[in-house]
């Protein structure tokens, strides 16, 4: 316990069983990850000249797991958007279907 968490080699490492954090053998396999956070879903328009997107924040994965739902919850709700800063953001008004699509995967979900 409390090993290394990062190598220039491999990048992150998992305190845990010292493994790159790809290879993480103490992580679960099925299912979301088990963050004990909650997924927050809002609309933002500030420097977007008006503009709404829905952003996605907290969710437990790691940049390309967060690539790879970004890109089905895009095809979801029939828009386009980006990953950027740890957060999903959808071009639009698409909370509910959001909440909806995320619920639907498992994830405790609260719409702001």
């Amino acid at each position: 316990m409390g090993g290394i968490t990062y190598s220039t080699e491999h990048g992150r490492m998992c305190p845990r069983c010292e493994r790159p954090v790809a290879d993480c053998a103490c992580r679960p396999e099925a299912g979301p990850p088990a963050g004990g956070g909650v997924v927050r879903v809002s609309r933002q328009t500030k420097g977007r000249k008006g503009a709404g997107v829905t952003v996605v924040t907290g969710l437990p994965l790691e940049a390309d797991a967060l690539r790879t739902l970004g890109k089905e919850l895009k095809r979801a709700c029939g828009a386009g958007g980006t990953v950027r800063d740890g957060a999903i953001e959808i071009q639009g008004e698409h909370r509910d279907t959001v909440v909806r699509w995320l619920e639907g995967k498992g994830y405790e979900v609260r719409k702001g």
